[in-house]
């Protein structure tokens, strides 16, 4: 990375990064980083926590694998070992996450929480404020994703409940809650993936699924359903392909209506296009279900001291709840001055331009369509970047000394 300092009297430190800010460590902001690193753009990330990829590291469960097949989820430039398993698991990733770093020489500057970005309109800048310092760049790279924080929605009475409610961004496994009555808000792949742990402990989850929801085996015949999706969608409109994979998942499933799981009425591709909505992938949740291990409840109409109320009028007692009702974005938490992004922290333009703002704002792992739009996003980004750093160092403006008469 190249950086100069200018100290201004009793002020915050200040750092001119020659190259892009990038804000977030985890898999985008490292494939965007080595994509400008491919291209002799220099970058600099900040990452608030300690590590690289922390969600990955501190905030899932120890059974978590990737849902799609590792081809899918390949950062750019650097594929997976040969020797991993079709679906890699958690370690397995972060094992590759780790040395996607190194393999590119990429070291962010950790325990820099970003408190402000601005830009300046003054001087063209903008200027990134940690605890520790203020960095400056012409362009900022936002890669904190769609799952920077905890989403815990608003549930009555559940201050009063005497039992441990826990996220799943600290659930590790089944064996804290093993003969448990367990309440499994959320019924999205974590959900289900923690209800299937939790059987394993000899719990006994009870899954809310209040809305509908669409659920598909993770393999049809063999084959990656994702995989044959994306094949399919070369040849065929996108609601043939929902109807055919519908028709398969009926076959290998079931109906899953019968099993409280009612299914939307827009197909699963165009609704995770629509909404963002990503249909669960079964890895035996529903087998359980069918078997009564795992007990699907509707709606919460409110939590008790010992349990919980249900919309259809149950009650039923419970020795823990767990929230598996996922993640939401940081961005209007930090970024200032910009209607780029929605009050929920998602960019307004919409895939596949998502990646692009103005002033030198660009987004990465912002599309709704996991690792595999963060790649796509981070060679866009690389190749729109170095197009301008060539320009720059071909026109030999010395940037930083021209900031630095302007602080």
């Amino acid at each position: 990375m190249g950086f100069s300092k200018n100290p201004v009297g009793n002020q915050q430190e200040c750092l001119n990064i020659e190259g892009p800010i990038i804000v977030g460590a985890g898999p985008s902001g490292l494939a965007v980083s080595a994509c400008l690193k491919e291209n002799g753009v220099p970058s600099l990330i900040l990452e608030r926590s300690n590590c690289l990829a922390s969600l990955w590291q501190q905030r899932s469960y120890n059974r978590l694998k990737l849902h799609l097949p590792k081809q899918f989820c390949e950062l750019p430039l650097f594929g997976f070992p040969e020797n991993y398993p079709k679906y890699p698991s958690k370690h397995q990733f972060i094992s590759y996450l780790e040395s996607y770093a190194k393999h590119f020489n990429i070291e962010p500057l950790f325990n820099q929480v970003v408190e402000k970005a601005e830009y300046d309109h003054s001087v063209g800048i903008w200027r990134v404020r940690t605890q520790d310092c203020e960095y400056i760049s012409r362009w900022l790279i936002v890669a904190t994703g769609e799952n920077a924080e905890p989403f815990t929605p608003e549930i009555a009475g559940i201050e009063r409940f005497n039992g441990p409610v826990v996220h799943t961004s600290v659930y590790k496994s089944g064996s804290e809650f093993g003969k448990q009555r367990v309440l499994v808000v959320g019924c999205g792949n974590s959900g289900m993936e923690v209800s299937l742990d939790l059987c394993r402990y000899n719990a006994s989850p009870h899954l809310v699924v209040r809305n509908t929801v669409h659920v598909l085996p993770r393999e049809m015949f063999g084959c990656s359903t994702f995989a044959i999706a994306m094949t399919l969608l070369k040849w065929l409109p996108l609601r043939s392909v929902d109807k055919l994979l519908l028709l398969a998942a009926n076959f290998t499933l079931g109906n899953t209506d019968r099993l409280g799981l009612r299914r939307p009425k827009t197909g699963p591709i165009e609704l995770k296009n629509a909404t963002g909505k990503t249909p669960v992938l079964d890895v035996g949740a529903v087998s359980q279900i069918t078997s009564g291990k795992i007990k699907v409840m509707g709606g919460v109409r409110e939590i008790t001291r010992n349990g919980a109320k249900f919309i259809d009028g149950q009650e039923k007692e419970f020795d823990s709840i767990i929230l598996a009702t996922g993640y939401k974005s940081n961005v209007p938490c930090w970024l200032k001055g910009s209607d780029f992004f929605t009050e929920e922290g998602l960019p307004r333009t919409p895939f596949p331009n998502s990646w692009k703002g103005e002033k030198g704002l660009y987004t990465v792992g912002f599309t709704r369509r996991g690792l595999l739009g963060a790649a796509s996003d981070s060679l866009k980004i690389a190749r729109d970047i170095a197009d301008q750093w060539k320009k720059i160092k071909g026109s030999k403006i010395i940037w930083n000394s021209h900031i630095a008469l302007q602080i």
